[in-house]
Parts: structure tokens; C-alpha cells; sequence
């Protein structure tokens, strides 16, 4: 399958770039998480994904250290460690708060979607009305959540960030069975941010020929200069991080894009398009017209007057291109000039007469 349909927006080969903004990891509760809706709508994104997690069920070690890098106001990145637990608790909202913030995201006309980790995170969603959810790359080898979830008909997006290609192979193996054919593969870089030489954007392309399926491309990195590169590679999705301000001292902040950038990210991922579009230069008249006023025409070399044999002394090759052309030479051979014509002037056929 080349494409899939998210509430009637096709994913996929022929089709635009679908472009999600990932607030999930960036927003600390209700307030913050509404602001970056509004902001990723107005900046024209497709849809915008969060994060529903219960961190009490998740994390059994409520120790369990991460590590992730933060950058201060003077440019200063420093290396932070804390537990798992405490990051996730952040991202906590209650049941009714994802509700309305649902309900907003169906009025400004954006998609809204997040990643489940429990079966009744998936009713939830189903709930709601979500048409697709996500697999975090934790979950890509718990065969039971992905059954759960392709069961009930969702497109399946699956992440293969700290994941092996025998195990996105399983995953989807898993998503198929069920005869579930909807599935988007992420390329997902590790580390926060992530390493250049972890991107590989070239698994993008390595995704596309194994499965067939749609391929995205979810950004860890600062910047547009990787998700440019993946739309060229062919990435049918782009997921980029957000955030109110890259300062905030917290996990994924520092890569993401601050609000005054979100539209100019969109902007410049739909000129990429545009600028790939067709795999033959298609050129119309008037671009046409513009290309033959730096090409040649044959001229004449002096004043010709009429009678006078057609010579390769007699001719000239000069701009613009407007007249017969330097290939057409052969066609003149046995003919003679019909009238008088100045130097420099462009010969037509209609100038010149054979015996």
C-alpha cells in the first residue's frame, strides 16, 4: 500500500509532505499544551501529537535515570539527568483536559493524535475519535498493545528509533495479521538531540523498499536542515518537535521549534515539494521564450543582397535565438536570399527561395 487515509488526508507516494508538530514531550499541562495547538494550527501544520501516558503504571523504578541535553539564553547546553518517572509526570493531563483539547484541535481544523501505552489508552483515543495512533519505539517489541490498537482499525504509526529492522519486521507482521493494512514506519534518530551520524537518513529509503508502506521521518535535531534532507529522501511525513520557549529546562526542548519559526518551517517544507515536483523539466511558452533569448540564431555575417547564394561566409551565429536555429543549418544548402537584408539581421525561411 503507497498510501494511507487519516481523516481524509491521504499519506503517502504523489502525495504532500503530511506535517505533524509533536507537543507531547514540551507542554506541562493544560495551558501550555492549548497555546502550542494554536500556534502549530496557525502555522498550517496537519496534525498536532501528545503523549498519554500514566507514569505510575509505566515506570515500575521510579528512579530509573534519563539523560538529555538543555540549552540556556546565552547559548550554554548543558547535560541533565533525572528520573524517567518525574519527566513523564510532566506531560500528565486529565482525561477531561484531553477531551476539550481534542475538541479545540476538530475546530481549527487539526488533526490531533498521540502515543498509547496501555490498552485503555487506546479506548481512550478510540474515544476520541482518533483515527490513528502512535507506537513509541519502547513498545515496538509488546506484540500484545500493537494487536490491541490494529484491532480496532486505527493506521498504525510505528517507531523504530531503538528498534532493529527484525523488529519493525515483527511489528508490522503483528499490525497485518490482524488485517490491518494501515501503517506509517517512522525513521526516528536516537538521543535527545539526536547524534548526526545516528540520523541515517538513508533508512528512510531503506523503509520504503522493504515494507511499502508510508515513511516518516520524526526529528530529534535542531534546526530544518534534516527534515529538508528527509522530504528529499522521500519521507511521505515529517514529525517535529515544539515548544513555547527552546529554554525551558527539559527534556527536547532544546531541538524544537519556537513559535515565531512554525510557520517558516511549514513554508519551507512546501517549497521543497514544489521544487521536486516532476521527474521531467516541463517547461511552458513563455519559459520557453525566455530560454531562446540566450541561445542562436543564424544571422547574417554582412548586407546580403537579394540573389545572392547562401555561404557559410554569409552566415553568423548569434543571440537570441528567435530565428532559424544553428541546427538548422543544412536545410539552406542550394538556397539563395530573396531580398536584401542587412548585417546582423535573423534569417527565416521566409528570406530565402531555392531553384
Amino acid at each position: 500500500m503507497d498510501t494511507v487515509t487519516i481523516n481524509g488526508r491521504r499519506i503517502g507516494e504523489g502525495e504532500r509532505c503530511f506535517i505533524t508538530f509533536e507537543a507531547g514531550p514540551t507542554h506541562d499541562g493544560f495551558d501550555t499544551a492549548l497555546k502550542l495547538v494554536e500556534y502549530a494550527a496557525a502555522a498550517g501544520a496537519d496534525a498536532v501529537k501528545f503523549q498519554i501516558v500514566d507514569p505510575g503504571r509505566l515506570c515500575s523504578d521510579k528512579g530509573q535515570m534519563f539523560e538529555y541535553q538543555t540549552v540556556d539564553c546565552a547559548g550554554v547546553v548543558s547535560t541533565v539527568r533525572e528520573p524517567i518517572h518525574d519527566i513523564l509526570c510532566r506531560r500528565c493531563m486529565p482525561r477531561d483536559q484531553w477531551r476539550t483539547l481534542k475538541a479545540r484541535c476538530d475546530e481549527l481544523g487539526l488533526i490531533f493524535f498521540s502515543t498509547a501505552t496501555f490498552f485503555d489508552e487506546v479506548d481512550f483515543l478510540e474515544e476520541l475519535g482518533c483515527q490513528t495512533l502512535k507506537i513509541c519505539s519502547g513498545d515496538v517489541d509488546f506484540p500484545q498493545l500493537i494487536e490491541y490498537a490494529a484491532r480496532r482499525g486505527f493506521c498504525m504509526q510505528l517507531d523504530s528509533g531503538s528498534a532493529t529492522l527484525a523488529e519493525v519486521e515483527r511489528a508490522v507482521d503483528i499490525v497485518l495479521a490482524t488485517g490491518n493494512d494501515k501503517i506509517i514506519v517512522h525513521n526516528c534518530p536516537s538521543g535527545y538531540p539526536a547524534r548526526l551520524e545516528s540520523i541515517n537518513l538513508e533508512f528512510i529509503r531503506t523503509l520504503k523498499r522493504v515494507f511499502g508502506f508510508p515513511v516518516a521521518f520524526s526529528d530529534h535535531t535542531p534546526g530544518f536542515e534534516m527534515d529538508i534532507a528527509a522530504v528529499a529522501m522521500g519521507a511521505n511525513m515529517i514529525e517535529k518537535t515544539i515548544t513555547l520557549d527552546r529554554t525551558t529546562p527539559s527534556v527536547e526542548h532544546m531541538f524544537s521549534l519556537e513559535p515565531h519559526e512554525m510557520a517558516r518551517f511549514v513554508h519551507t517544507i512546501r517549497e521543497v515539494e514544489a521544487a521536486m515536483q516532476g521527474r521531467r523539466r516541463v517547461m511552458d511558452d513563455t519559459f520557453r521564450h525566455k530560454a531562446l533569448a540566450n541561445r542562436r540564431s543564424i544571422v547574417t555575417a554582412r548586407a546580403v543582397r537579394a540573389g545572392e547564394p547562401v555561404c557559410d561566409a554569409l552566415l553568423e551565429y548569434a543571440r537570441p535565438g528567435y530565428g532559424l536555429r544553428p541546427a538548422d543549418r543544412p536545410r539552406l544548402d542550394g538556397a539563395a536570399f530573396r531580398r536584401d537584408l542587412p548585417a546582423g539581421a535573423l534569417i527565416r525561411l521566409s528570406d530565402l527561395e531555392w531553384s
